[in-house]
């Protein structure tokens, strides 16, 4: 697989693609919430998995690239905690109906014939009343791209999101948050620079 391989030669470099510090969006959103259980899907390395282990989550992952796996692993004993961290997509990998308090879900780009359908498998994992958060690159994010790739993110404007597409795709939940903005990312190697992107945080109702 052509995607599975351009992941794994991402995260097999020494350093840390995204850095070992979590999104701040995802960060303060999650340091709120009452701890318990949370799924971070397309996790990478783990800094969003390692830090929510660290502040008492119990902390459930996956991402298809087992170099991210190795990376996020080391992270994890770094700091002294556990994750349960699986390689694999949603295909392969199965959580119980509601099982989760939490899911964290940052830079999850994928085609537009997959990502609904994508969303659609996240938000039955999640417990009636439970907390989607949710940051990733906009439409509108290929004019800054074009002129300075260092911000990372799709080239294909298919893979990037709309208000409007989360709003959709999260039409079950009752909406805490949802705007576009411009960040300045300063994430490691592959997220430096100014982006523009869509943040999202809600209950399921």
């Amino acid at each position: 697989m052509v995607i599975k391989e351009f992941w794994d030669g991402r995260y097999s470099i020494p350093e840390y693609a995204y850095g070992k510090e979590p999104n701040v969006y995802f960060k303060g959103k999650l340091d709120g919430l009452s701890t318990g259980k949370i799924l971070l899907p397309a996790e990478g390395e783990g800094r969003n998995a390692v830090y929510a282990a660290k502040n008492g989550w119990d902390v459930s992952a996956f991402d298809w690239s087992v170099e991210a796996k190795k990376k996020a692993c080391k992270l994890a004993s770094d700091n002294k905690v556990t994750i349960h961290y699986q390689v694999g997509d949603l295909h392969s990998i199965q959580y119980q109906p509601g099982e989760f308090d939490v899911i964290g879900l940052c830079y999850a780009h994928f085609t537009t014939e997959s990502i609904s359908a994508f969303h659609k498998t996240l938000v039955g994992y999640l417990r009636k009343g439970g907390v989607l958060i949710f940051e990733a690159f906009s439409k509108n994010h290929i004019k800054y791209n074009s002129v300075k790739k260092g911000a990372g993110g799709p080239k294909n404007p298919d893979m990037l999101f709309s208000l409007e597409d989360i709003a959709k795709d999260f039409e079950d939940f009752d909406v805490t948050e949802l705007y576009e903005t411009e960040v300045d990312l300063r994430e490691g190697p592959f997220h430096q620079g100014i982006g523009a992107v869509i943040r999202f945080a809600g209950r399921k109702k």
